[in-house]
């Protein structure tokens, strides 16, 4: 019988390696991506918005005193905007492993 595929065992063997090490890279970078944001996200809204208050309320934005903001406001659109960066570095991530969904 005669394997679908046509390759032979040791062919697959390695394709299945490849595969492996692919996977664990697409997930090493899609970790590292995640991470990243988070850290972000954390620095603006625990660092700029708690630990740094103090601070920053030495400078306006919008007549309002900097720290404030930050914890109202900014802290919020920093992540909405972190958003569409996740979206576009994913999808830049799953293009250069070819895992796109619009395959």
């Amino acid at each position: 019988m005669s394997d679908p595929s046509g390759l032979d065992p040791e062919e697959q063997e390695q394709d299945a390696a490849v595969q492996a090490r692919e996977q664990k890279a697409y997930w090493r970078a899609n970790i590292t991506t995640l991470l990243s944001l988070l850290s972000v996200w954390f620095l603006v809204s625990f660092g700029c918005g708690i630990l740094w208050v103090d601070a920053l309320n030495a400078y306006q934005f919008f007549g309002w005193k900097l720290g404030f903001w930050f914890s109202q406001q900014g802290s919020i659109y920093t992540f909405v905007v972190l958003i569409f960066v996740y979206v576009l570095r994913m999808n830049a991530l799953d293009r250069r492993f070819n895992v796109d969904e619009g395959q």
